[in-house]
């Protein structure tokens, strides 16, 4: 499970949790005096502002992302972007995967290349 389905559950148990505060808010109100005084619908709004000003800072702040130029083939020092990670990622077959790594992190070292792009790791992965 990645973390943003991690982060979406956490996000719908609390949404869960809010709609049975909402429903025991509205019940709770429906006798009493208050309820002639504040509206059902005002007092929703009023605790679901309560509620969503405790999840904004959890849900807003994002984990800091890997830069691109940080970003390394697999097992070496040689820059590349997600673009040729994911394509690495594709091959089935570890061994062969390895291959291509090595080949492509050779032809950048030869060119030096500072960071590989898809167009180096086609020329490169070409046997």
């Amino acid at each position: 499970m990645s973390n943003l389905e991690e982060r979406l559950d956490g996000i719908e148990t609390r949404m869960a949790a809010l709609e049975k505060a909402i429903a025991a808010l509205s019940d709770s109100l429906a006798g009493s005096p208050a309820a002639q005084e504040t509206s059902p619908d005002q007092a929703v709004v009023t605790l679901l502002a309560r509620q969503l000003q405790r999840l904004v800072p959890e849900t807003c702040e994002h984990p800091p992302e890997v830069e691109p130029e940080e970003r390394t083939l697999e097992g070496t020092d040689v820059k590349c972007t997600e673009e040729v990670q994911g394509r690495l990622k594709r091959i089935p077959i570890p061994f062969v995967r390895e291959l291509v790594i090595k080949k492509v992190a050779d032809y950048a070292r030869e060119h030096h290349v500072d960071r590989v792009d898809i167009q180096t790791f086609e020329k490169a992965a070409t046997f």
